[in-house]
Protein backbone atom coordinates (compact mmCIF):
# COMPACT_ATOMS: atom_id res chain seq x y z
CA UNK A 1 0.00 0.00 0.00
CA UNK A 2 2.84 2.42 0.81
CA UNK A 3 4.25 2.00 -2.73
CA UNK A 4 1.08 3.54 -4.11
CA UNK A 5 1.47 6.74 -2.06
CA UNK A 6 3.65 8.28 -4.69
CA UNK A 7 0.67 8.47 -7.02
CA UNK A 8 -1.74 9.92 -4.43
CA UNK A 9 -2.61 13.60 -4.86
CA UNK A 10 -5.74 13.89 -2.73
CA UNK A 11 -8.28 12.26 -0.51
CA UNK A 12 -10.36 11.11 -3.46
CA UNK A 13 -7.39 9.31 -5.12
CA UNK A 14 -6.47 7.65 -1.86
CA UNK A 15 -9.97 6.30 -1.48
CA UNK A 16 -9.78 4.94 -5.01
CA UNK A 17 -6.52 3.11 -4.29
CA UNK A 18 -7.85 1.78 -1.02
CA UNK A 19 -11.05 0.52 -2.66
CA UNK A 20 -9.14 -1.14 -5.52
CA UNK A 21 -6.77 -3.12 -3.30
CA UNK A 22 -9.35 -4.05 -0.65
CA UNK A 23 -8.78 -4.93 2.93
CA UNK A 24 -8.32 -8.69 2.77
CA UNK A 25 -9.74 -11.45 4.91
CA UNK A 26 -7.19 -11.06 7.66
CA UNK A 27 -8.09 -7.43 8.20
CA UNK A 28 -9.31 -6.61 11.67
CA UNK A 29 -10.70 -3.53 13.32
CA UNK A 30 -8.54 -1.46 15.62
CA UNK A 31 -9.97 1.12 18.09
CA UNK A 32 -7.98 4.28 18.40
CA UNK A 33 -8.55 7.74 19.82
CA UNK A 34 -10.07 8.91 16.54
CA UNK A 35 -12.56 6.12 16.06
CA UNK A 36 -12.47 2.61 14.57
CA UNK A 37 -10.28 1.81 11.59
CA UNK A 38 -9.03 -1.34 9.83
CA UNK A 39 -5.66 -2.71 10.73
CA UNK A 40 -3.14 -1.91 8.08
CA UNK A 41 -5.23 0.98 6.87
CA UNK A 42 -3.39 4.26 6.96
CA UNK A 43 -5.02 7.30 8.62
CA UNK A 44 -5.66 10.26 6.36
CA UNK A 45 -3.78 13.21 7.86
CA UNK A 46 -4.09 16.87 6.85
CA UNK A 47 -0.42 16.65 5.97
CA UNK A 48 0.91 13.53 4.16
CA UNK A 49 2.08 10.83 6.49
CA UNK A 50 5.66 11.49 7.47
CA UNK A 51 7.07 8.01 7.23
CA UNK A 52 10.65 7.40 6.35
CA UNK A 53 9.78 6.29 2.84
CA UNK A 54 7.34 9.17 2.32
CA UNK A 55 9.99 11.75 3.17
CA UNK A 56 12.19 10.28 0.51
CA UNK A 57 9.44 10.08 -2.08
CA UNK A 58 9.12 12.50 -4.93
CA UNK A 59 5.42 13.17 -4.31
CA UNK A 60 6.14 14.44 -0.79
CA UNK A 61 8.65 16.94 -2.12
CA UNK A 62 6.24 18.11 -4.80
CA UNK A 63 3.34 18.51 -2.37
CA UNK A 64 5.59 20.35 0.06
CA UNK A 65 6.60 22.75 -2.67
CA UNK A 66 2.95 23.44 -3.47
CA UNK A 67 2.08 24.12 0.17
CA UNK A 68 5.16 26.23 0.68
CA UNK A 69 4.24 28.27 -2.36
CA UNK A 70 0.74 28.89 -0.99
CA UNK A 71 2.07 29.90 2.42
CA UNK A 72 4.64 32.11 0.84
CA UNK A 73 1.94 33.96 -1.06
CA UNK A 74 -0.13 34.50 2.10
CA UNK A 75 2.98 35.31 4.08
CA UNK A 76 3.69 38.05 1.60
CA UNK A 77 0.18 39.52 1.68
CA UNK A 78 -0.32 39.61 5.45
CA UNK A 79 2.73 41.78 6.21
CA UNK A 80 1.62 44.19 3.50
CA UNK A 81 -1.80 44.70 5.13
CA UNK A 82 -0.42 44.98 8.63
CA UNK A 83 2.36 47.20 7.42
CA UNK A 84 -0.07 49.66 5.83
CA UNK A 85 -2.08 49.91 9.04
CA UNK A 86 1.05 50.39 11.09
CA UNK A 87 2.26 53.12 8.76
CA UNK A 88 -1.04 55.00 9.02
CA UNK A 89 -0.97 54.78 12.82
CA UNK A 90 2.61 56.00 13.04
CA UNK A 91 1.90 58.86 10.66
CA UNK A 92 -1.10 59.91 12.79
CA UNK A 93 1.04 59.94 15.91
CA UNK A 94 3.74 62.05 14.32
CA UNK A 95 1.14 64.49 12.99
CA UNK A 96 -0.41 64.95 16.42
CA UNK A 97 2.96 65.40 18.10
CA UNK A 98 4.32 68.12 15.93
CA UNK A 99 3.38 67.89 12.30
CA UNK A 100 1.40 70.47 10.43
CA UNK A 101 -1.63 68.17 10.14
CA UNK A 102 -2.09 68.09 13.93
CA UNK A 103 -3.32 71.68 14.24
CA UNK A 104 -6.98 70.89 13.43
CA UNK A 105 -6.96 68.05 15.90
CA UNK A 106 -5.47 70.27 18.62
CA UNK A 107 -8.10 72.90 17.86
CA UNK A 108 -10.87 70.31 18.10
CA UNK A 109 -9.57 69.10 21.44
CA UNK A 110 -9.35 72.66 22.74
CA UNK A 111 -12.91 73.43 21.66
CA UNK A 112 -14.16 70.23 23.24
CA UNK A 113 -12.44 71.04 26.53
CA UNK A 114 -13.85 74.57 26.47
CA UNK A 115 -17.35 73.23 25.83
CA UNK A 116 -17.06 70.83 28.77
CA UNK A 117 -15.89 73.69 31.01
CA UNK A 118 -18.79 75.93 29.94
CA UNK A 119 -21.34 73.17 30.57
CA UNK A 120 -19.86 72.48 34.00
CA UNK A 121 -19.95 76.15 34.94
CA UNK A 122 -23.54 76.40 33.70
CA UNK A 123 -24.63 73.49 35.87
CA UNK A 124 -22.86 74.97 38.90
CA UNK A 125 -24.49 78.37 38.36
CA UNK A 126 -27.89 76.74 37.91
CA UNK A 127 -27.49 74.88 41.19
CA UNK A 128 -26.37 78.08 42.91
CA UNK A 129 -29.41 79.99 41.66
CA UNK A 130 -31.73 77.19 42.75
CA UNK A 131 -30.10 77.20 46.17
CA UNK A 132 -30.45 80.97 46.59
CA UNK A 133 -33.96 81.41 45.21
CA UNK A 134 -35.62 78.22 46.40
CA UNK A 135 -33.70 76.36 49.08
CA UNK A 136 -32.85 79.37 51.27
CA UNK A 137 -36.47 80.56 51.16
CA UNK A 138 -37.73 77.12 52.08
CA UNK A 139 -35.39 76.74 55.04
CA UNK A 140 -35.80 80.30 56.32
CA UNK A 141 -39.60 80.25 56.13
CA UNK A 142 -39.73 76.95 57.95
CA UNK A 143 -37.51 78.24 60.75
CA UNK A 144 -39.42 81.54 60.99
CA UNK A 145 -42.72 79.66 61.22
CA UNK A 146 -41.40 77.46 64.02
CA UNK A 147 -40.19 80.54 65.90
CA UNK A 148 -43.57 82.29 65.60
CA UNK A 149 -45.42 79.22 66.88
CA UNK A 150 -42.98 78.91 69.75
CA UNK A 151 -43.51 82.54 70.77
CA UNK A 152 -47.29 82.19 70.57
CA UNK A 153 -47.22 79.09 72.75
CA UNK A 154 -45.03 80.93 75.22
CA UNK A 155 -47.32 83.96 75.36
CA UNK A 156 -50.60 82.10 75.15
CA UNK A 157 -53.28 82.46 72.52
CA UNK A 158 -52.75 85.67 70.50
CA UNK A 159 -55.63 88.16 70.64
CA UNK A 160 -57.16 90.04 67.79
CA UNK A 161 -55.21 93.08 66.72
CA UNK A 162 -56.75 96.50 66.45
CA UNK A 163 -58.87 96.37 69.63
CA UNK A 164 -59.71 99.68 71.29
CA UNK A 165 -57.17 101.14 73.65
CA UNK A 166 -57.90 99.98 77.17
CA UNK A 167 -57.75 102.25 80.18
CA UNK A 168 -54.39 102.36 81.87
CA UNK A 169 -52.36 101.70 78.69
CA UNK A 170 -50.23 104.26 76.86
CA UNK A 171 -52.31 106.26 74.42
CA UNK A 172 -51.23 106.89 70.83
CA UNK A 173 -50.02 110.36 69.97
CA UNK A 174 -52.66 112.93 69.02
CA UNK A 175 -52.14 114.71 65.71
CA UNK A 176 -51.49 118.45 65.78
CA UNK A 177 -52.73 121.06 63.37
CA UNK A 178 -49.59 120.91 61.25
CA UNK A 179 -50.24 117.27 60.46
CA UNK A 180 -47.42 116.01 62.68
CA UNK A 181 -47.73 114.26 66.01
CA UNK A 182 -46.81 115.12 69.56
CA UNK A 183 -46.18 112.53 72.23
CA UNK A 184 -49.03 111.98 74.63
CA UNK A 185 -48.36 111.86 78.36
CA UNK A 186 -47.98 108.42 79.83
CA UNK A 187 -51.08 106.99 81.41
CA UNK A 188 -51.52 106.46 85.10
CA UNK A 189 -51.19 102.98 86.60
CA UNK A 190 -54.22 100.74 86.39
CA UNK A 191 -56.89 101.11 89.02
CA UNK A 192 -56.38 97.52 90.14
CA UNK A 193 -53.06 98.51 91.66
CA UNK A 194 -51.18 95.68 89.92
CA UNK A 195 -47.48 96.37 89.58
CA UNK A 196 -46.30 97.36 86.15
CA UNK A 197 -44.32 94.78 84.18
CA UNK A 198 -40.63 95.48 83.90
CA UNK A 199 -39.22 95.17 80.40
CA UNK A 200 -35.78 93.72 79.96
CA UNK A 201 -33.83 94.44 76.82
CA UNK A 202 -33.94 91.47 74.42
CA UNK A 203 -30.74 89.56 73.87
CA UNK A 204 -28.83 89.93 70.62
CA UNK A 205 -30.26 87.79 67.78
CA UNK A 206 -33.15 86.72 70.02
CA UNK A 207 -36.69 86.70 68.61
CA UNK A 208 -38.98 88.60 70.98
CA UNK A 209 -41.90 89.91 68.85
CA UNK A 210 -44.09 88.97 65.89
CA UNK A 211 -44.72 91.32 62.96
CA UNK A 212 -47.98 90.94 61.02
CA UNK A 213 -48.95 92.79 57.84
CA UNK A 214 -52.37 91.57 56.63
CA UNK A 215 -52.15 93.48 53.34
CA UNK A 216 -49.30 91.29 52.05
CA UNK A 217 -49.98 88.21 54.21
CA UNK A 218 -46.79 88.53 56.24
CA UNK A 219 -46.17 86.93 59.63
CA UNK A 220 -42.54 87.00 60.73
CA UNK A 221 -40.61 87.00 64.00
CA UNK A 222 -38.73 90.13 65.06
CA UNK A 223 -35.25 89.66 66.51
CA UNK A 224 -32.80 92.10 68.05
CA UNK A 225 -30.07 93.20 65.65
CA UNK A 226 -29.66 93.18 61.89
CA UNK A 227 -26.86 90.67 61.42
CA UNK A 228 -27.23 88.46 58.37
CA UNK A 229 -26.20 85.14 59.82
CA UNK A 230 -28.04 85.44 63.12
CA UNK A 231 -31.19 87.30 62.06
CA UNK A 232 -31.89 88.22 58.44
CA UNK A 233 -30.72 85.00 56.77
CA UNK A 234 -32.95 83.00 59.11
CA UNK A 235 -36.09 84.65 57.74
CA UNK A 236 -36.43 87.02 60.69
CA UNK A 237 -37.10 90.75 60.68
CA UNK A 238 -34.26 92.58 62.40
CA UNK A 239 -34.63 95.49 64.82
CA UNK A 240 -32.06 98.26 64.41
CA UNK A 241 -30.05 98.68 67.58
CA UNK A 242 -30.27 102.09 69.30
CA UNK A 243 -33.76 102.71 67.98
CA UNK A 244 -36.94 102.65 70.04
CA UNK A 245 -38.78 99.45 70.85
CA UNK A 246 -42.38 98.79 69.85
CA UNK A 247 -44.79 101.13 71.61
CA UNK A 248 -42.08 103.52 72.77
CA UNK A 249 -41.70 107.14 71.73
CA UNK A 250 -39.30 107.44 68.84
CA UNK A 251 -38.74 105.25 65.81
CA UNK A 252 -39.18 101.47 65.92
CA UNK A 253 -37.01 100.63 62.87
CA UNK A 254 -36.99 97.19 61.23
CA UNK A 255 -35.08 95.60 58.34
CA UNK A 256 -35.70 92.47 56.29
CA UNK A 257 -34.67 90.68 53.11
CA UNK A 258 -36.60 91.39 49.96
CA UNK A 259 -35.22 88.40 48.06
CA UNK A 260 -33.90 85.02 49.26
CA UNK A 261 -33.69 83.74 52.84
CA UNK A 262 -37.42 83.90 53.45
CA UNK A 263 -37.82 87.34 51.79
CA UNK A 264 -40.26 88.71 54.43
CA UNK A 265 -40.26 92.21 52.88
CA UNK A 266 -40.69 91.01 49.30
CA UNK A 267 -43.97 92.91 48.76
CA UNK A 268 -43.82 95.90 51.10
CA UNK A 269 -43.80 98.12 48.00
CA UNK A 270 -47.53 97.25 47.75
CA UNK A 271 -48.36 98.92 51.05
CA UNK A 272 -50.50 102.01 50.82
CA UNK A 273 -51.47 104.74 53.25
CA UNK A 274 -53.96 103.42 55.80
CA UNK A 275 -52.77 99.77 55.79
CA UNK A 276 -52.41 98.23 59.24
CA UNK A 277 -49.23 96.74 60.70
CA UNK A 278 -49.30 94.98 64.07
CA UNK A 279 -46.42 94.12 66.37
CA UNK A 280 -47.10 91.55 69.10
CA UNK A 281 -44.84 91.27 72.13
CA UNK A 282 -45.09 89.48 75.45
CA UNK A 283 -46.76 92.50 77.05
CA UNK A 284 -48.98 94.06 74.37
CA UNK A 285 -50.16 94.24 70.78
CA UNK A 286 -49.28 97.47 68.94
CA UNK A 287 -51.05 98.60 65.80
CA UNK A 288 -49.37 100.98 63.37
CA UNK A 289 -50.91 102.61 60.31
CA UNK A 290 -48.90 103.17 57.13
CA UNK A 291 -48.40 106.86 56.43
CA UNK A 292 -45.57 107.60 53.98
CA UNK A 293 -43.20 105.82 51.61
CA UNK A 294 -39.81 106.57 50.13
CA UNK A 295 -39.39 104.62 46.90
CA UNK A 296 -35.60 104.86 46.73
CA UNK A 297 -32.75 106.21 48.79
CA UNK A 298 -29.09 105.47 49.40
CA UNK A 299 -28.03 102.83 51.94
CA UNK A 300 -26.11 105.55 53.79
CA UNK A 301 -29.26 107.62 54.40
CA UNK A 302 -29.38 107.23 58.18
CA UNK A 303 -32.08 109.86 58.60
CA UNK A 304 -34.81 107.37 57.71
CA UNK A 305 -34.32 105.53 61.04
CA UNK A 306 -33.78 108.63 63.17
CA UNK A 307 -36.13 109.22 66.16
CA UNK A 308 -37.97 111.66 63.91
CA UNK A 309 -37.59 109.95 60.52
CA UNK A 310 -36.71 112.15 57.56
CA UNK A 311 -34.50 111.43 54.57
CA UNK A 312 -31.16 113.22 54.53
CA UNK A 313 -31.08 112.97 50.72
CA UNK A 314 -34.70 113.64 49.79
CA UNK A 315 -35.38 116.14 52.56
CA UNK A 316 -38.96 116.70 51.51
CA UNK A 317 -39.96 113.17 52.54
CA UNK A 318 -40.35 112.30 56.21
CA UNK A 319 -41.67 113.72 59.45
CA UNK A 320 -40.79 116.81 61.43
CA UNK A 321 -42.39 116.28 64.84
CA UNK A 322 -41.66 113.69 67.53
CA UNK A 323 -44.00 110.74 67.81
CA UNK A 324 -44.38 106.96 67.85
CA UNK A 325 -43.10 105.76 64.49
CA UNK A 326 -42.48 102.48 62.70
CA UNK A 327 -39.96 102.20 59.84
CA UNK A 328 -39.62 99.24 57.45
CA UNK A 329 -36.46 99.14 55.31
CA UNK A 330 -35.41 96.72 52.57
CA UNK A 331 -33.33 96.59 49.40
CA UNK A 332 -34.53 97.84 46.03
CA UNK A 333 -34.80 97.05 43.16
CA UNK A 334 -35.41 93.35 43.54
CA UNK A 335 -32.33 91.11 43.43
CA UNK A 336 -30.17 94.17 44.07
CA UNK A 337 -28.91 96.00 47.16
CA UNK A 338 -28.03 99.26 45.46
CA UNK A 339 -30.84 101.31 47.04
CA UNK A 340 -33.25 101.13 49.98
CA UNK A 341 -37.05 101.16 50.03
CA UNK A 342 -38.62 102.84 53.08
CA UNK A 343 -42.15 102.54 54.51
CA UNK A 344 -43.19 104.61 57.54
CA UNK A 345 -46.10 104.13 59.89
CA UNK A 346 -47.46 105.69 63.07
CA UNK A 347 -48.79 104.06 66.21
CA UNK A 348 -52.59 104.24 66.35
CA UNK A 349 -53.58 101.78 69.09
CA UNK A 350 -52.23 99.47 71.74
CA UNK A 351 -53.76 96.79 73.93
CA UNK A 352 -52.09 94.72 76.62
CA UNK A 353 -52.05 90.96 76.37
Amino acid sequence: MLRDWGTVRGRRDWRAVRGRRGRGRSARRVRSGRGIRWAGEARWPRWPRRSREARKGRWAREDRKVLEARWARWAGEVPKVLGAREVRRVRGRSAVRGGGGGAPRLLARGLWGAAELVVTLGVVLLLLVAHQLWWTNREARAEAGRTVRSLEREWGEPGAAGDPVVEGSPRPPAPDRAGGAVPAPSAAPAASGAPARSRSAPRWDQAYAVLRIPRIGLTAPVAEGTSKGGVLDRGYVGHYARTAQAGQAGNFALAGHRNTHGEPFRRIDRLRAGDRITVETRDAVYTYTVGKRLARTAPSDSGVIAPVPRSNITTSVGYSAPGYYLTLTTCTPEFSSRYRLIVWGKLTSMRPR
